[in-house]
């Protein structure tokens, strides 16, 4: 009881270091199975997500692959269960026939990690192969004088499996003189002796026929026979001999087929056909004697097949020298193949990315690399390097892996893809290179502004356009890509008069043209001042503004205005428009003298609004000229007794645009010596003027009465208030002489019916007397007197001042409605 608790807990403990160990060899990343050979297509071969403790969506979601070391994939990930399955059926006598233990490696990669893990799976050997011979039928040729006891080396089985698979016994049958022994090499191996159990008699018999029988290990074993024909021949008592028991050579491993490695030489003292020696290979393996040749008569070993280090690095050879008479010798050759660099460096690309963002902060993992050299030594060492001026650079990862990683920041408006060139070069001389490319596309992030072509805008529109006229184009580019570089264009607040700027011009979201909505008149906005705001479509978007200056330009579109004299359809209608104002010249006037002055403007600008004067028609050719830039109107000469008392002028008022605009002014001129003659005349025109049955001069007549009354009224009042002044004299005359009360009283205010007179000659006195209230005017001097007969002497050069004209010294203008404003004047 005690002996079975202590194996129980032994195998306790063992079962718990078989799982601490395959626990710490899944937290290192490294996994191991086993699988036999022979296994068919999609065999169980372990549970990787469960030993990795990697979830199944993991496995599915990550992008999650199996590469294997060789160009053959031995092994497949089950996406589903996330088991190890085999891809393909696999021969160990093929993969490892070589090695005995045969371990086949992969690995793992997590691509949305950036892990690797390791996995071994050793291929577990079955009983596939019988043991064979590689002569199945040999013949041996002994004298009769062969000492029993002899022994003569057989022929080997070859078994490609291993362990209790491989072969395990030999077994001889078929004659008493003979036995087998079975010697055990220096590998391990067994070495099959014929033993002469019995001496020979050729006489007796000549020949042998013996089986040799070779078997396995396996369940149920598997059997492999020779046969072997022993010729008893006459006596032979020299065997070849070797000169050395072992040759040793060291060639490249590029040798030239053909070339001879090494020649091997053995005596024989006898003489005759018992002397001459012959060689032959008693050990070689499949693949060696592929590679090698041995010629039977000279002993040359030459090479049929290229070397290659990295599949055989040293190559056991054993050569028999035999006699005619069948004695023999063995040798062993060891060829030992040296390196060359004749492997250039693989670069593996395991994991990669295609594109990524500008944005992306340093050490971002773009691939992940695998460098494999299969030269040894120095010419196995891979230096790795990135090619040119880019922002990535290597890290090593682990063992044979490198990491590319991003160096600095990323910028897509300077460099929008990169081709990065890897190369890996061993430390052979010469070195060997090779190198890969990854291919990045870098992807835009919204980080430039729109940015205008010109700094600032500006356009001329001539004004009355067309509404809906291209004014001008605005072009913005931005630096990004995609949607982040699609420009939109919209225009910024403002008003303009009051009204909203968009009631002007508006602007074309996609190609930034500016067009006018309405007809603009430079007579009411002489410029538009705004700002045009471009933005991408970024998220968040981002905008820059412009300034737009739209300049309208004048056209002629106005024709001059005449503010004096007023036109005709100001004044009314009638025949008497064409009194539209009455001027006075007296008839004494001298050449030169000022009788009237046109005043006209023209709302345009510039050129357009630059006026000249003409005068176009006159009564009397000649007697009147008008300033050409002035508008004033002058006698040329002196008027003659014989020229008509009216004189009516038109004067043209051109601007100098083109086409020039024009209007007429119509101005009506009395030459009179005094007022009376100035009355009689316009008596006379405004009877002429009247029609038959019209009322025209008793409505003349009514407005000297009505003027006649106003200036009884005001005469009464200035009574009045005469009256008033003297009554307050009279008060403060009755007070003390101290108290100074009319002190500082002008004199004026005593004067009487002379002072009084003096006031109003102090004012000039203007009276409309027409058939028509609003026509017809009359102008008098400010020396003449309301109550005297008026003097007959020139009348001021200067005519009354008009639309902000200054006003002479001591005039007073008299409104042409206002009844108040007219003055009685008594003529003696």
């Amino acid at each position: 009881m005690c002996a079975a608790g202590r194996r129980w807990g032994r195998r306790q403990r063992a079962l718990l270091w078989a799982v601490l160990l395959a626990a710490w060899e899944a937290a290192w990343g490294q996994l191991r199975y086993s699988v036999p050979e022979e296994m068919p297509k999609g065999s169980f071969v372990g549970d990787v997500a469960k030993d990795l403790g990697l979830q199944l969506p993991t496995l599915r979601d990550r992008g999650i692959r199996i590469v294997s070391e060789g160009s053959t994939q031995y092994f497949a990930l089950h996406g589903k269960t996330g088991h190890l399955v085999t891809a393909e059926r696999i021969d160990r006598e093929q993969l490892c026939r070589l090695v005995e233990k045969c371990v086949l490696r992969c690995e793992l990669i997590v691509e949305g990690q950036m892990q690797v893990y390791r996995i071994e799976v050793q291929i577990t050997d079955i009983n596939d192969n019988t043991p064979s011979f590689r002569q199945a039928e040999k013949e041996l040729r002994l004298s009769e004088m062969t000492a029993p006891g002899a022994r003569f080396p057989l022929a080997q089985a070859h078994d490609p499996d291993t362990g209790r698979n491989s072969l395990q016994r030999y077994e001889l049958s078929g004659d008493e003189h003979f036995s087998l022994a079975v010697q055990a090499g220096p590998g391990g191996d067994q070495r099959p002796e014929l033993v002469l159990a019995k001496a020979l008699d050729r006489e007796e018999a000549a020949f042998h026929e013996l089986v040799l029988r070779a078997s396995d290990g396996g369940d149920p074993a598997r059997t492999g026979t020779a046969r072997i024909r022993v010729t008893v021949v006459d006596a032979n008592d020299n065997a070849p001999v070797f000169s050395q028991a072992e040759y040793m050579v060291r060639v490249p491993e590029d040798v030239p087929a053909g070339s001879t490695l090494v020649a091997v030489t053995a005596t024989d003292d006898d003489e005759g056909v018992n002397g001459q020696v012959k060689y032959s290979f008693h050990k070689i393996s499949d693949r060696d004697s592929e590679l090698f040749y041995l010629d039977s008569e000279t002993g040359e070993i030459t090479v049929k097949d290229d070397l290659d280090f990295e599949e055989i690095s040293s190559h056991e050879l054993e050569v028999q020298a035999h006699d005619g008479g069948e004695l023999s010798d063995t040798a062993n050759v060891v060829i030992a193949v040296i390196d060359i660099n004749d492997n250039v460096p693989k670069i593996s690309v395991r994991s990669a990315v295609n594109e990524i963002s500008e944005d992306a902060p340093p050490e971002t993992v773009v691939a992940l690399l695998h460098m494999q050299d299969q030269d040894s030594g120095a010419n196995g060492k891979v230096h790795c390097s990135l090619e040119g001026d880019v922002p990535f650079r290597l890290e090593k990862s682990f063992e044979d892996y490198y990491r590319v990683v991003t160096a600095r920041e990323l910028d897509r408006e300077q460099v929008s893809e990169y081709n990065v060139t890897v190369r890996a070069a061993d430390g052979g001389s010469p070195a060997l290179q090779s190198s890969a490319v990854l291919y990045l596309r870098v992807l835009d992030v919204n980080d430039n502004a729109p940015v205008f072509m010109e700094e600032r805008y500006s356009a001329r529109v001539a004004e009355n356009n067309a509404a809906g006229a291209l004014v001008l184009t605005v072009r913005a580019t931005d630096a990004d890509w995609g949607q982040n570089a699609r420009v939109r264009y919209r225009l910024g607040e403002g008003r303009v008069r009051g009204a909203p700027l968009s009631s002007y011009v508006s602007v074309q979201a996609e190609t930034g043209a500016l067009y006018a909505l309405r007809s603009l008149d430079y007579e009411q906005v002489r410029e538009l001042r705004l700002w045009v705001c471009a933005e991408d479509g970024g998220a968040p978007a981002l905008s820059s503004n412009v300034s737009v200056l739209v300049q309208i330009v004048d056209e002629n579109d106005n024709a001059p205005q005449v503010l004096y004299p007023a036109p005709a359809a100001a004044l009314g209608s009638g025949s008497g428009g064409a009194w539209s104002g009455v001027e006075l010249a007296p008839r004494w006037s001298e050449p030169g003298a000022l009788v009237a002055k046109v005043v006209a403007v023209d709302a345009d600008a510039g050129q357009n609004a630059w006026l000249s004067y003409e005068l176009a028609k006159a009564t009397e050719p000649g007697l009147f000229r008008v300033g050409l830039h002035s508008g004033e109107v002058r006698t040329a000469r002196s008027p003659l007794a014989r020229d008509a008392a009216r004189q009516s002028l038109v004067v043209v008022v051109k601007d100098h645009g083109r086409p020039a605009l024009s209007a007429t002014a119509t101005l009506s001129v009395v030459l009179a010596e005094s007022v009376a003659e100035l009355l009689a005349e316009l008596g006379s025109a405004a009877d002429e003027a009247a029609a038959p049955g019209e009322p025209g001069g008793s409505l003349t007549r009514w407005l000297v009465l009505a003027v006649a009354a106003v200036s009884c009224l005001f005469l009464a009042f200035l009574l009045l208030l005469l009256a008033l002044r003297l009554r307050r004299w009279h008060r403060q005359q009755l007070l003390p002489p101290a108290s100074g009360a009319l002190r500082g009283v002008p004199v004026s205010h005593f004067a009487g019916i002379d002072g009084v007179r003096a006031f109003l000659q102090s004012y000039s006195h203007d009276v409309s007397l027409t058939a028509d209230s609003r026509k017809s005017q009359l102008r008098f001097s400010a020396s003449a007197s309301c109550c005297d007969t008026l003097p007959a002497r020139p009348l001021p050069d200067e005519p009354a001042p008009l639309l902000g004209d200054e006003d002479p010294a001591g005039a007073i203008p008299v409104d042409p409605v206002t009844p108040s404003a007219f003055i009685l004047l008594h003529d003696t």
